[in-house]
C-alpha cells in the first residue's frame, strides 16, 4: 500500500516511516524540514521538501495518489501556541484542511491523525481520561487539535474519508529534539549530559504520561491494520511528576545536578496522564516499554551507544 506521511522528518513520523518500509509499504514524506531532519528519512521513502500549507500539497497527491495518509505534520508545542495562536491555528487547522481537500479529491481513502491526549481534556478531566471524558482544552493548541477531530469527522461524513485519530500522551524516545521548548526528557537528558543546568517550571508537581516512540509506532499499526474509524487514546495510564522524572533523569545519566525551579509557564496542565483500555479491548494493543527502561534507552542514544 502506498502510505503518506505528513512530518516523516520529525521524531515520531520517522520512526513510523522506518516500520511501514520495513513492513513492506511504499512511503512518500512530506516534510518541510522546520524541526524535522533529513538525517532522520529512510533512504527508501521518497521525500518532498514542501509544508502542509502550501498548493504544492495537491500536486504530490495527483502524482503520488496515496491510498493512506498518516498526519503528523504540525505546531506542536504548547506555550508557543499561547504566544501566536494565529500561527498555531494556520498550522494545525489550515494545514489539516489542506492536507484532507487534497486527500479527498485524489482518492485517498484513509488518514490516520495524531491528536493530543493532553491537550484535549484540559485540566477538569479525571486522571487517567478515557475518550469520553469532557474535552475543555487550556492552550491553543489543545484546541487545534480538538478542531482538527471534528473536521475529520466531517470528511469522513460527508466526503467518505475514513479516519482514526490518536490522541498521545506525551511521547519520547530516540531522534527527539532537544534543542526546542516541548518533549521534556530530550531537553533535560541532553542539558544534563552536557552539565547545564535544567529548569523545573513552577513546582514540578505538574504530571504527565509518557509513552515511548515504539509504542507509538505499535498503535499506528494496529490502527492501520484495523481499519476502525473511531478516536483512542494511546499512553500507559500512569503519572509521573517533573520532580520524578527528573530525579530518574539523574540516576539515568549519572549526573550530580541539584533542581532548580524556575517560573510556572501559561498554558501548562497541572494533570494529564490517559486511559488506553479502549485501543486495548478492540485492538490488543498496549504500551511494552515503561518508564525506567524508554529513559535508559534514549539516554543511550543521546550518548551515541
Amino acid at each position: 500500500m502506498k502510505v503518506l506521511v505528513t512530518g516523516g522528518a520529525g521524531f515520531i513520523g520517522s520512526h513510523l516511516v522506518d516500520r511501514l518500509i520495513k513492513e513492506g509499504h511504499e512511503v512518500v514524506v512530506v516534510d518541510n524540514l522546520s524541526t524535522g531532519k533529513r538525517r532522520n528519512i529512510n533512504r527508501d521513502a521518497n521525500f518532498y521538501k514542501t509544508d502542509i500549507l502550501s498548493a504544492r500539497l495537491e500536486k504530490i497527491f495527483e502524482k503520488e495518489k496515496p491510498r493512506l495518509v498518516c498526519h503528523y505534520a504540525a505546531q506542536m508545542d504548547v506555550r508557543k501556541s499561547v504566544d501566536d495562536p494565529i500561527f498555531d491555528a494556520k498550522s494545525n487547522i489550515l494545514g489539516l484542511l489542506n492536507l484532507l481537500e487534497a486527500s479527498v479529491k485524489n482518492g485517498a481513502q484513509r488518514i490516520v491523525f495524531a491528536s493530543s491526549g493532553g491537550a484535549v481534556y484540559g485540566d477538569e478531566a479525571p486522571c487517567p481520561a478515557t475518550e469520553e471524558a469532557s474535552t475543555h482544552p487550556v492552550s491553543p493548541y489543545g484546541v487545534s487539535k480538538l478542531t482538527s477531530e471534528h473536521y475529520l469527522y466531517y470528511y469522513h461524513k460527508n466526503a467518505g474519508l475514513e479516519y482514526a485519530t490518536l490522541r498521545f500522551a506525551n511521547i519520547y524516545g530516540p531522534r527527539q529534539n532537544p534543542s526546542g521548548e516541548a518533549g521534556v526528557i530530550a531537553i533535560f537528558t541532553k542539558k544534563l549530559l552536557d552539565g547545564v543546568q535544567p529548569v523545573i517550571n513552577g513546582n514540578g508537581m505538574q504530571t504527565r504520561d509518557y509513552v515511548f516512540v515504539d509504542d507509538v509506532v505499535d498503535a499506528n499499526m494496529a490502527v492501520i491494520n484495523g481499519n476502525i474509524n473511531d478516536t483512542f487514546n494511546v499512553g500507559t495510564g500512569r503519572e509521573t511528576s517533573v520532580n520524578e522524572l527528573f530525579s530518574a533523569l539523574i540516576e539515568q545519566t549519572g549526573s550530580h545536578t541539584k533542581p532548580f525551579h524556575g517560573m510556572e509557564k501559561k498554558g501548562e496542565q497541572r494533570r494529564s496522564c490517559i486511559s488506553a483500555g479502549k485501543l486495548n479491548r478492540m485492538l490488543g494493543w498496549e504500551p511494552r516499554v515503561f518508564l525506567k527502561e524508554g529513559l535508559m534507552r534514549t539516554v543511550q542514544y543521546m550518548k551515541g551507544e
